[in-house]
């Protein structure tokens, strides 16, 4: 199946991905000088939130919906000012999806954007072992983790939400493997 997109859409992950790199490159420049900190979120955070959202839209166009990434500009905006405070809260965006698309489907559309967190959090763990990329590995496994974590979280429209709905033993799943990740790993 042929992934379908649009000028608008790239042009939305494109500034997602920089403000979202820009954002966690401020707050890792201290450690790491500004550019490698840049490099750094970009490849580790950076790849985890565009893997992430192309991976519910690639689900989502699988069951013949239309689905394109928008970015919320104001959020981005607003993830780059609080780095520079210490912290970010990052709501770059979302997958918006028009079709066909009840409780089970709307689950598993839900469950491939952390589930993509999760397989990227291995992938990063194994370079770490590998001692590949480590800096970028080390970052790659925590924040992949996190994001999984976080996006599980079942309430409002969090991915959460939708896949505890539709399948309690995928949701256990998913959020056993993303709390074993961030806090006993």
């Amino acid at each position: 199946m042929k992934l379908k997109t649009s000028k608008t859409e790239i042009v939305d992950l494109l500034k997602a991905w920089i403000a979202i790199s820009l954002a966690f490159g401020i707050l890792l420049k201290g450690s790491l000088g500004f550019q490698t900190a840049i490099l750094v979120a970009a490849f580790s955070v950076g790849i985890g939130f565009l893997l992430h959202e192309l991976a519910h839209k690639f689900v989502a166009q699988h069951f013949h919906c239309f689905a394109e990434f928008r970015s919320f500009d104001f959020m981005l905006v607003l993830a780059v000012l609080m780095s520079f405070l210490g912290f970010i809260f990052v709501a770059p965006g979302a997958v918006m999806i028009q079709g066909y698309v009840d409780y089970k489907r709307n689950g598993i559309i839900s469950f491939a954007g952390p589930f993509m967190n999760i397989l990227l959090a291995t992938i990063f763990l194994a370079l770490l072992f590998l001692k590949i990329f480590p800096l970028i590995a080390q970052y790659g496994f925590m924040i992949n983790s996190w994001i999984a974590l976080f996006n599980c979280i079942p309430v409002w429209n969090f991915d959460g939400k939708k896949i505890l709905n539709w399948n309690k033993l995928a949701y256990g799943f998913l959020v056993a493997i993303a709390f074993f990740y961030s806090f006993v790993l």
